[in-house]
Parts: C-alpha cells; structure tokens; sequence
C-alpha cells in the first residue's frame, strides 16, 4: 500500500499539491502571454489577466475547499484524542473556526482579483494569511500539549519551524510592501504588472514579491506535517433503509426492518 492509500493521508497530500499547481499554472500561463514579468511576480499578479484568471479562481476555489476538509478532520481527530481535556477541546474549537476563517479569504483571494477590486482582494489575504498564521499557531500550541502522548516532540518542533517561517515572510512583506506603496515610488503602483530594474522600487518591489511566495508556501508546508496524522485515520460511512418504498404510506411507517446499504473504510 502507497503512504497516500494510508486513511486519509491523501486529504492534506493534495490539498498542497494542488494549492501549489494553482500558482505554478497560473504564473506559467502569464509568463508564456506575457502579462507580467517572469522574475518574482506577485502571485496575485499572475492570476488577473484571462485566461490564467480563470484557472487561478477555479483552482484557488478547489483549494479552499481541501482547506476546510482537512481542517475538519484535523478538528475531529484532535476531539476524538483528547475527549476530556477542556483546554485543548476549547483551542481545538478556536483553530476550527480560525482555519475555515482562512479558507473563506482564500475564496476572496481567488475571486476578486487585486487589480480590480484591490481593499477587497487585500481583506481576502489578510484572512487567508493573518487568521491563518494564528491558526498555524493554536495547532502548533495544540502539538506542544499533546507532546509526548499523543505527538512526538519532532512534528511539534517542524510544526513551529513552519509556523516560525510563516511570520517572517508575514513581516517581510508587510515591511516591503509598506516601503512600496508609501507614495515614495509612484502612485498606482497595485495596477503596475511590468518593473524596470531600473526603476526606483524595484528592491522593494523584489523583497515584496519574494516574501509574498514564500510566505504561501511556508503555509501550505504546515499541512504536510499532517499526513503521518492523517495516515492513523479512517472514516466510516452507515447508512440505514427504514422500509421497502420511498413513499410515505402507513406500511412504510409501521415498518421495523433496517437495511444496512453501506459501511466501508475509506
């Protein structure tokens, strides 16, 4: 058996892979069209001018989606560990609520673009990102509680490794950005798809967009960290048949007979 037949070690596996194809395409379909420069843009910037804008909202919707599914049974499989413990079930709801939070933003980033409707596309990565960070944190305080039990203090220390690298890109590129969009350098410079190395800000510029990668993929690096987790989980479906028809007559309602239709692991 391959390690992502192992329960559902697949869940958080493609949640990265796909998160990262997303930007990947999309950056390549804009460089070969020539929509942005191929040296560091902004991610964003690769994903505002069709056609790569459809692939990089449609891909970007599908992440989201992942995201939430693997923050759920990452919320369920931390429950079910640890059933009464009232702090870590207390965090364990916090993380929930910050994780689908961070999903909801990245459904924002993906479908109002920055070069159209920028405040609103910079509260979507606000949310995905900032809400995400303090998500990254409350699961890697959960790892340092659940050490050495129910973790080994390995997964908590790369776990604080990712969350450590998430929070320097965050103020790197907040720094930069800031620098950037000062009014030192221009103005209009969020609808600006094209730098001159010549040009006064393109360092800035550069840090910016450098951080602004790697702070995406820092994030997604976390979720990896949740495939031998994942791996120990399998989920079981039952579904029960009251009656022989799907009609509500006095026969099916005064019947007792139960058919199990399904129950399998995944």
């Amino acid at each position: 058996m391959w390690w992502f037949q192992q329960g559902l070690s697949f869940l958080p596996a493609a949640l990265v892979v796909w998160s990262a194809a997303s930007f990947v395409f999309s950056y390549i379909t804009a460089i070969v069209l020539h929509h942005v420069d191929p040296l560091v843009p902004y991610i964003s910037d690769t994903g505002t001018i069709p056609p790569e804008r459809c692939l990089f909202g449609i891909m970007l919707n599908i992440s989201a989606f992942l995201g939430m599914a693997t923050m759920y049974v990452r919320y369920k499989q931390v429950y079910a560990l640890n059933p009464e413990k009232n702090k870590i079930i207390k965090l364990n709801k916090i993380a929930l609520t910050l994780g689908l939070m961070s999903c909801f933003g990245l459904c924002i980033i993906a479908n109002f673009q920055k070069c159209i409707l920028y405040y609103i596309h910079v509260v979507g990565a606000c949310l995905t990102f900032g809400v995400g960070a303090i998500y990254l944190l409350v699961q890697t305080v959960l790892s340092y509680l659940m050490q050495p039990e129910l973790h080994s203090k390995d997964i908590f220390w790369i776990r604080l490794t990712m969350f450590l690298w998430c929070c320097s890109s965050i103020v790197s590129m907040f720094v930069s950005s800031v620098v950037l969009y000062s009014g030192l350098y221009g103005m209009n410079l969020v609808q600006k798809l094209h730098w001159d190395p010549q040009e006064k800000g393109y360092t800035a510029h550069i840090i910016s967009t450098i951080s602004e990668w790697s702070l995406a993929f820092s994030f997604l690096s976390f979720f990896l960290t949740y495939i031998r987790d994942f791996q120990k989980i399998s989920l079981r479906a039952v579904v029960s048949l009251h009656g022989q028809t799907l009609y509500d007559t006095p026969q099916s309602r005064g019947s007792e007979e139960q058919a199990l239709l399904i129950a399998g692991s995944i």
